[in-house]
C-alpha cells in the first residue's frame, strides 16, 4: 500500500544502490525492513514491521515467501524475464496469509529452554583446588587448551601432535614444582635471576677504550662549499621585537603560487589518474598462455578453460576465495578494514545465485561487480554544487557560509585559501573568518594568504572591489562569536561567500567537539566541510563517525546539522593508495567536494570517481 512506498524507496536509495546490502535489515523511522535478494530472477523480497516488536519468525517467513513465490511463478519468470512481469498481476495474497499463519504458529510451538542444573554444568565437576591460581604461574587449564587448539589446527601434522602434547606435559610438571615453592622463595629466585642477567648485560656494554671517546665539546661542522661566516646566515632581526608592522613583507612570486600557467581560470579540473591498467592486463593475459603452450598445446588449452564457468549460478563457495583476495587488496589500498569487509559482503549478496555468462571467470565477475559498487559509492545521492548554491544565495542577498572542520594538521587553512582563490576566479568576493583562535600563527597564516590573493587579484582588475578580506579578532576568543560577527559583517559589506576556518581538534576531545557543534548550531552555515587527509586508513572511519556523532549530540535542533561534504587533502602523496576516499564516502554517504593535490593555489580538483576506482583496482 501507499504506507509502504516511502520506506521501500528509502531502502532502494540508501541500501541497494549504495552497496550496503551486507546485513539484511534496514531501519526507516518507526519501521524495520528485512529484505532478501534473489539474484537469479532479480527479485527483492521485503518484510516490514514495527521497530518496537521483536518478531522471531520474520527470517523464516521471508525464506518461505521467497521459495513459494519463486516456485509458483518460475515458468513466467523464465519466459518473460523479470522486467516483463512489471505489468503482470500476482494472486499471492492467500498464499502469503497462509505462510504468515504457519510462521506465527511455528514460533509459538517452540518450548522455552530450561536452565541447566548445577550438577549438569561443567563447573560442578571442577575441584576447588584447580580454581585457585598462584601468582607468577600460568593457569594450567589455559596451557592445555592452547595445546589442544594448536593440534586441532594442524590436522596435517598428525605426527607432530604427540610430541607437542609431551612438551605440554613437561610444562605442566614444571608448573607443579613451582607450586610447591613458597611465594618468598619464588620472589628470591626471580631476584637472583634478574641480577644475574643485568650483570651480564653490563659486562657486554662496557667498551674497551673509554678514554678515546672523551672529546672537548661538540665542534660545529664546517661545510666544504659553504661560507664559514655564520653572521651571513642570521636572518633574525632583533629590532622588530615581535611587532607585526616592522616585519618586512616577503618577496612574493605569483608564478610560484599559481603553478600551472596553461589552465583555464576559475575552472575546477577533474582528478586525473594515468592508468596503465589496460596495457598491463593485456600483457598479463598474453604471457601465461605463451608459457603454457610451450609446455604442451593441450595442457595450455585445458588450463585456460578450467577457470571459466559455463552458465552456472554462482555460489558462496565459488566467490569466497576471490572475495578474500579482493578484501586484502582493498585493505592494502588503504580502505578501512571494516568497510572492505562490508563491501565484499554486499557484493557477495548481490551475486549469489546469479547466472553467469559462458566465457566469464568468477574472478572477472566479482571484480566487475566490485568496480560498479565502488563507482556507485563515490557518486553519492546528493551532489554539492558550490557555485550554483553561491549564486542562489546572491539572489537572496545573503552571504553563502562554508565552515571547515577536521583534525589537526590536515590542511584546513591551506585548502581554504585554494578554495577562496577558485571562488575569486569565478567572480565571487570572499571574506575569510579566522576562527582558529587557538593555534599559534593561525591568524598570521590566513593574513599572508589574504595578502597573496589580493596581490594575484587586485581590486583594480575587479572594478575597484576588494575580492578577499580577512576578518580576525586575535587569539583566545570564542570562535562561534567571531563567526557570527563575520557573517553579519559580510552581509553588511556585500560579500558573496564567508569561509570559516576552525581550530583543528581530535575527535576524542569532548570540550573542543562541543565548541565546534556550538559554532555550527549557532551560525547555521550553508555547507559544513570535513577536511580529511588521503593518508589515513582505519582512522578515517573513527574521525567521521565521531565528528558526526558530536554534531548530532550537541545540537539542540530536531534535525541536527551534520557534515555535508568532504575535502580530501594531500592526494599527491599517496600514489594509488586511494582507499581513504572510499572509506569517507561510504561512512557518511556524502560527496567529496574538493581534492587537494599540491602546494599551489591551483592544486584543487574535483573528484573523478572512475579515476579513483581505476587506481583502486590496479593490481
Amino acid at each position: 500500500g501507499p504506507a509502504a512506498t516511502a520506506p521501500v524507496n528509502a531502502l532502494i536509495r540508501s541500501v541497494l544502490l549504495q552497496e550496503r546490502g551486507g546485513n539484511n535489515s534496514f531501519t526507516h523511522e518507526a519501521l524495520t525492513l528485512k529484505y532478501k535478494l534473489d539474484n537469479q530472477f532479480e527479485l527483492v523480497f521485503v518484510v516490514g514491521f514495527q521497530k518496537i516488536l521483536t518478531l522471531t519468525y520474520v527470517d523464516k517467513l521471508i525464506d518461505d515467501v521467497h521459495k513459494e513465490f519463486r516456485d509458483k511463478y518460475r515458468n513466467e519468470f523464465q519466459q518473460k524475464g523479470a522486467l516483463g512481469l512489471l505489468n503482470g498481476t500476482f494472486d499471492f495474497k492467500d498464499d502469503f496469509m497462509r505462510l504468515l499463519r504457519d510462521a506465527e504458529e511455528s514460533s509459538k510451538v517452540r518450548a522455552p529452554t530450561v536452565m541447566k542444573t548445577f550438577e549438569q554444568s561443567l563447573k560442578s565437576q571442577k575441584t576447588v583446588k584447580c580454581m585457585i591460581e598462584t601468582r607468577g604461574e600460568k593457569p594450567k587449564e589455559k596451557v592445555k587448551n592452547k595445546k589442544n587448539k594448536g593440534s586441532k589446527k594442524d590436522g596435517t601434522e598428525a605426527v607432530a601432535a604427540p610430541t607437542k602434547a609431551s612438551a605440554g606435559d613437561k610444562q605442566l610438571s614444571a608448573a607443579g614444582e613451582k607450586e610447591e615453592l613458597t611465594k618468598d622463595e619464588i620472589l628470591q629466585k626471580n631476584r637472583e635471576e634478574f641480577f644475574r642477567r643485568h650483570m651480564k648485560a653490563g659486562e657486554k656494554s662496557r667498551s674497551p677504550k673509554p678514554d678515546a671517546q672523551k672529546e672537548k665539546g661538540k665542534k660545529p661542522r664546517v661545510w666544504d662549499l659553504g661560507n664559514s661566516n655564520a653572521k651571513v646566515l642570521d636572518y633574525s632581526n632583533s629590532a622588530t621585537n615581535g611587532s607585526t608592522e616592522a616585519c618586512p613583507v616577503e618577496e612574493f612570486d605569483p608564478d610560484m603560487a599559481l603553478g600551472d600557467k596553461n589552465r583555464e581560470p576559475g575552472r575546477l579540473y577533474d582528478l586525473e589518474y594515468e592508468s596503465d591498467d589496460e596495457a598491463e592486463e593485456e600483457k598479463v593475459v598474453q604471457n601465461p598462455s605463451k608459457s603454457s603452450v610451450k609446455k604442451g598445446g593441450l595442457g595450455g588449452m585445458f588450463g585456460m578453460l578450467k577457470g571459466l564457468v559455463g552458465s552456472k549460478s554462482l555460489t558462496r563457495g565459488d566467490m569466497d576465495p576471490v572475495l578474500e583476495k579482493m578484501k586484502d587488496h582493498l585493505i592494502a589500498k588503504n580502505v578501512a578494514a571494516e568497510i572492505a569487509v562490508q563491501l565484499c559482503e554486499s557484493v557477495a549478496k548481490k551475486l549469489e545465485g546469479k547466472v553467469m555468462g559462458t566465457f566469464t571467470t568468477v574472478t572477472s565477475t566479482v571484480k566487475q561487480a566490485l568496480q560498479e559498487a565502488l563507482v556507485q559509492i563515490l557518486q553519492p545521492q546528493r551532489r554539492v554544487d558550490v557555485l550554483r548554491d553561491v549564486m542562489d544565495a546572491q539572489r537572496h542577498r545573503r552571504p553563502y557560509v562554508i565552515t571547515f572542520c577536521g583534525v589537526n594538521g590536515v590542511g584546513k587553512s591551506t585548502n581554504l585559501a585554494k578554495i577562496s582563490f577558485w571562488l575569486i576566479e569565478n567572480g565571487f568576493s570572499v571574506l575569510i573568518a579566522a576562527c582558529d583562535t587557538f593555534r599559534a600563527g593561525a591568524v598570521e597564516q590566513l593574513r599572508t594568504h589574504t595578502r597573496r590573493l589580493n596581490a594575484l587579484h587586485p581590486p583594480e582588475s575587479h572594478g575597484g572591489r576588494t575580492m578577499v578580506q580577512l576578518y580576525e579578532k586575535g587569539y583566545g576568543k570564542d570562535a562561534a562569536g567571531i563567526a557570527m560577527e563575520a557573517i553579519s559583517y559580510a552581509r553588511n559589506q556585500g560579500f558573496d561567500v564567508v569561509l570559516v576556518d576552525t581550530a583543528g581538534r581530535m575527535q576524542d576531545n569532548a570540550p573542543l567537539m562541543t565548541a565546534l557543534a556550538k559554532l555550527i548550531a549557532v551560525n547555521a552555515p550553508d555547507l559544513v566541510l570535513f577536511v580529511g587527509e588521503a593518508l589515513v586508513g582505519n582512522e578515517a572511519v573513527d574521525q567521521l563517525v565521531k565528528f558526526n556523532k558530536a554534531l548530532a549530540d550537541h545540537s539542540m535542533a530536531q534535525a541536527p546539522r551534520l557534515i555535508d561534504g568532504i575535502v580530501l587533502t594531500k592526494f599527491d602523496t599517496i600514489d594509488d593508495k586511494v582507499g581513504a576516499a572510499i572509506s569517507m564516502t561510504y561512512i557518511t554517504s556524502k560527496p567529496i567536494v574538493f581534492v587537494g593535490t599540491g602546494q599551489t593555489y591551483c592544486d584543487l580538483r574535483s573528484l573523478n570517481a572512475k579515476a579513483v576506482v581505476a587506481a583502486l583496482m590496479k593490481a
